[in-house]
């Protein structure tokens, strides 16, 4: 009898680990149609949402990273295919599929989606006509996005073979359906101009283009990625996709849409036929106007032939004309120097009568009268000050007290220098000061009389 071994014992993570391992394992790709519900977009950028349908339903991750190729606003309610791995979240021990692409599921829902975007780029400036840059007025070199194994590269060499044989074509081939198609055209177009402006390549312009199909085989034309390319692009873009009556968003984001692939060579190549055909015209254009050009110069030879003098004539004639000349200048400097001299004359006669010497003298006798008037004034001016000090001299003396003094009057003070004029400011044996025209004396106060 044998025992047997007990299981293994696992934790949670663990757990999960391996069943995450496993659900990866057994379904790294695929498929899955459903209803979009409960979609959410936080700050980070990812998308979460649950698929389902009516019997069933899983929650699904989209990353950043994946949903920015989205080219149409999901929306909760829609139908939609979405494509991805089948995984499990450890953290929470959920089941879930990671998705890597979405599309709305069925013509009708692509229909939609077309439209969102279309609307979306027009709103954004990118079908505006001012933004679109010309093509350039010759073109050797045409950098052509397609498939190498395609009808619309057939047609496109077709049409040069015939019009312009050596035109220059470079093909940067791609897959133009499918669901690697829009990020290789997307890439050929940036490989184009890092090209150009490295100066590895002389592309003058680059045609987008395929043939014909459903809308879903043209879709990678409808992708963001391609139209966000062909907006970004330093050459003209040529967009020529489907037949005439298929329209994508590269042929509205295009510097020109071109209705076929073959109208697009066409558009961007000069028909030789024609330009032989001109090359003829211009060339007997050219030649009758130099036979015409020959005849005139051959009228006016003959004119001047007719028309030349004996050339003896002209140097008499020469000769006389330069002694006209010569005496016209003698006399022109004779009367120069005449008006020279003459304001020479003028402006010694002006100095003279600017001469500062006879200023100087004039001034100093000014100085001089000035000067005697002022000693006269002031003389006159002291003797009047000397009047009027006097008279006020007299005018105080006669209102003074000295003269009351002198008339037998006193000015009798206390200590405290106050004049007494009331016998009752003061008291007996007050001692006063008592001040004469001629010396003071001291007094008492003995009686007093009231």
């Amino acid at each position: 009898m044998t025992t047997q071994e007990p299981p293994q014992t696992l934790s949670v993570s663990q757990l999960n680990g391996l069943a995450k391992q496993l659900l990866e394992d057994c379904f790294a790709q695929v498929n899955v149609t459903g209803e979009l519900s409960t979609l959410s977009r936080p700050s980070s950028g990812h998308w979460y949402f649950t698929l389902k349908d009516d019997r069933a339903q899983i929650r699904c991750a989209f990353f950043k990273g994946k949903n920015m190729r989205v080219n149409f606003s999901p929306e909760p309610g829609q139908q939609v295919s979405v494509r991805g791995k089948v995984s499990l979240y450890e953290g929470r021990g959920d089941y879930q599929l990671i998705v890597d692409s979405m599309q709305p599921a069925g013509a009708g829902a692509l229909a939609l989606a077309f439209e969102q975007l279309k609307q979306e780029l027009l709103a954004a400036g990118w079908f505006d006509t001012d933004t679109k840059k010309p093509l350039p007025d010759t073109i050797r070199h045409i950098a052509v996005v397609t498939s190498p194994t395609g009808a619309a590269i057939h047609d496109i060499l077709s049409v040069l073979q015939r019009r312009w044989p050596s035109m220059q074509i470079s093909v940067l081939p791609v897959l133009v359906q499918g669901e690697h198609a829009a990020q290789q055209i997307a890439s050929a177009i940036l490989q184009a101009n890092i090209w150009q402006s490295q100066g590895r390549k002389d592309f003058d312009v680059i045609l987008v283009s395929r043939g014909g199909g459903s809308l879903e085989d043209l879709w990678p034309f409808n992708e963001r990625i391609v139209a966000e390319a062909i907006h970004n692009s330093a050459l003209p873009v040529v967009s020529a996709v489907g037949h005439e009556i298929d329209f994508s968003i590269s042929d509205f984001v295009a510097d020109i849409r071109a209705a076929t692939p073959s109208a697009a060579a066409e558009l961007l190549s000069p028909d030789q036929s024609e330009l032989v055909s001109k090359l003829h015209l211009l060339k007997g254009r050219l030649a009758n106007s130099q036979l015409r050009r020959i005849n005139r110069w051959r009228e006016q030879l003959l004119s001047l032939s007719r028309r030349v003098r004996d050339p003896r004539s002209q140097l008499r004639e020469q000769s006389q004309r330069l002694d006209d000349l010569e005496i016209r200048l003698q006399r022109q400097w004779q009367q120069t120097q005449r008006q020279r001299q003459q304001r020479l004359t003028a402006a010694i006669q002006q100095l003279s009568l600017l001469n500062p010497e006879r200023q100087l003298k004039a001034k100093h006798k000014e100085l001089s009268t000035l000067n005697h008037r002022m000693q006269h004034a002031m003389k006159q001016l002291l003797q009047q000050q000397r009047r009027n000090v006097k008279n006020t001299v007299q005018q105080l003396r006669a209102l003074g007290p000295e003269q009351t003094l002198n008339r037998g009057y006193a000015i009798i003070s206390n200590d405290a220098g106050t004049i007494v004029r009331d016998a009752s400011m003061l008291e007996t044996n007050q001692q006063l000061n008592a001040t004469f025209s001629k010396g003071k004396a001291e007094l008492i106060v003995q009686k007093l009389s009231r």
